[in-house]
């Protein structure tokens, strides 16, 4: 397949400063020969990174970076909490080497001290972990990435990208009963809150790229933060400061599998000093999302934190105005993560902006759904997934808002399969995006198992008769909508008789009052969606 088409050539990335694009000969902006798998909610995916730190040997290593760390979240029960697993590795000779968000006050709804206690915590046991906070004013590192590179056994190595932290609230899977280890969201979503995400699981020559973003950072000369009353502090305390140097990047692991991968990031311009990698940032996330639109043509699947900001979502509307045949789903958390007074106005503010511009472009051809537990409990949506006519897919921490493609750091990884699926219609259509979208839809509509493997099987194979019609885009699109429909029904009749199957809820954005929305719109527009692009290209006006 023609991957220029769908992906970023070298000179698309915009920025000819990263060492991504110069690694293979010929200056290659993707990498072939990859295996990747989708793991599809928290506890899938922390078993399996347990198993592989627990694999660990001495003189392998561990790389790492988070928004939010929690040293005490369980990756599979008691005695796997991921600070005591770190530290184990580290103990019988594990490299370790992890980067965290600093991050703001705790009193903020942020995680200041837990990401300091983790990296506390893993340097006692002879790991580093430095908390970083090279970003602009109000911007994170949200970044979530794994690498595990094992010392002559290539085959064995490993990369983790994806929506889900190491951290509470994660470890759910698809009964959608909540982590026990929970962290407030808004009441609504009860004492234990329910968590739809999405990991990848990455093997073949990408992991090379995934460990050079890694080292881009690591190897960064700015010092960790800017602030002089944090400079202050941490050389009272002796902290430690300064990354200590890395060994020599190993070779790529060998290809193994059928898909070709490209990562995109976004880093904003950072003021005064800019990363040596990205001295003007980098917009490959939403030039890439940008470009893939433009070919869409059946029909575009999204599930989405946010999916907020008329400016991120014109991709998707001009698309929609352009192919009278495209449609598009997108599922999001049916209420907004906080209940605050102004905080609540300015989640649904953002929201309300951008369905509307993709409904004057497309009217009822775009479908957007919340989902419920069996309980009835909303699940709050976290993963950030675009499937794309069933041929690119990508995956990773960015969000649908201008925050995530301009001015947080962030990593996703765009995927075509070189396998074409059997299955009708064929339209181009790949195995693995489209066995990623089924499994997805299939578990919204109770068509899968309760636990869910999250294993994405990759041959076209795996998919049971009942859920055969979903490869067509119509037939899918039509299909959410009724089981959307049926249960909305059963609760407008009082809940009578038998719950119908599935979770989906047809969204709809709760009202506001005008004087809160008066209030918060300012507030959005600095606060919530900051535009970190340089100068031309915001004269420029594109990403």
């Amino acid at each position: 397949m023609n991957r220029g088409a769908w992906f970023l050539e070298r000179g698309e990335r915009g920025n000819p400063a990263t060492r991504l694009d110069g690694r293979r000969p010929g200056g290659a902006a993707w990498t072939s020969g990859n295996e990747v798998r989708p793991l599809v909610h928290g506890a899938t995916y922390f078993a399996e990174l347990l198993a592989g730190i627990r694999a660990l040997r001495a003189g392998d290593l561990l790389l790492f970076t988070d928004w939010r760390g929690d040293p005490d979240e369980r990756l599979d029960g008691p005695g796997t909490e991921i600070g005591t697993v770190l530290c184990r590795a580290a103990e019988r000779g594990v490299l370790v080497k992890g980067l965290l968000w600093r991050s703001h006050l705790d009193g903020l709804h942020f995680s200041q001290e837990e990401n300091r206690r983790f990296g506390e915590q893993l340097a006692r046991a002879g790991g580093e972990c430095l908390l970083d906070m090279r970003v602009r004013p109000g911007g994170s590192h949200h970044q979530k990435l794994v690498v595990l590179r094992h010392r002559d056994r290539p085959l064995l190595d490993v990369a983790y990208v994806g929506g889900i932290d190491l951290c509470h609230n994660r470890n759910d899977d698809a009964a959608h009963r909540g982590d026990r280890q929970s962290l407030p969201l808004a009441s609504a979503y009860g004492p234990h809150p329910p968590w739809h995400d999405v990991q990848l699981a990455l093997r073949g020559p990408v992991v090379g790229d995934l460990e050079a973003v890694f080292r881009e950072r690591w190897e960064d000369p700015a010092p960790l933060s800017r602030s002089p009353l944090t400079r202050l502090r941490e050389r009272l305390a002796d902290e430690d400061v300064s990354a200590d140097p890395l060994p020599p990047q190993a070779p790529d692991p060998p290809p193994c599998g059928p898909h070709t991968v490209q990562l995109l990031r976004t880093y904003p311009n950072r003021l005064l000093r800019g990363y040596p990698f990205a001295p003007d940032g980098e917009r490959s996330i939403a030039r890439g999302y940008v470009k893939a639109l433009a070919r869409a043509r059946s029909l575009v699947y999204l599930e989405d934190q946010y999916l907020w900001s008329p400016r991120v979502v014109a991709g998707f509307a001009r698309a929609l105005r352009s192919h009278p045949a495209l449609r598009m789903i997108a599922v999001v958390p049916t209420v907004p993560e906080q209940d605050g007074w102004l905080t609540l106005p300015m989640n649904l503010i953002g929201r309300i902006n951008a369905l509307a511009e993709l409904r004057a472009a497309a009217g009822d051809r775009v479908a957007v759904y919340g989902l419920e537990n069996h309980a009835g409990t909303p699940v709050y949506v976290h993963a950030k997934v675009c499937v794309i006519d069933d041929i690119w897919a990508c995956a990773g921490s960015d969000n649908v808002n201008l925050r995530s493609w301009t001015h947080d750091s962030e990593l996703s990884c765009a995927v075509l399969d070189e396998t074409p699926d059997p299955r009708p219609p064929a339209g181009g259509a790949r195995v693995f995006a489209r066995d990623l979208r089924l499994e997805l839809m299939r578990e919204h509509m109770d068509l899968g198992t309760e636990t869910g493997s999250g294993s994405g099987s990759g041959d076209g194979s795996g998919i049971p008769e009942a859920g055969a019609e979903l490869c067509d885009p119509v037939a899918a699109f039509e299909a959410f909508a009724a089981a959307a429909r049926a249960l909305d029904a059963w609760y407008a009749e009082g809940r009578r008789g038998p719950r119908p199957p599935g979770r989906l809820r047809r969204y709809v954005p709760q009202e506001l009052p005008p004087v809160r929305r008066f209030l918060a719109r300012p507030l959005y527009r600095a606060l919530v969606d900051p535009d970190g692009r340089p100068l031309g290209m915001r004269l420029r006006r594109t990403f």
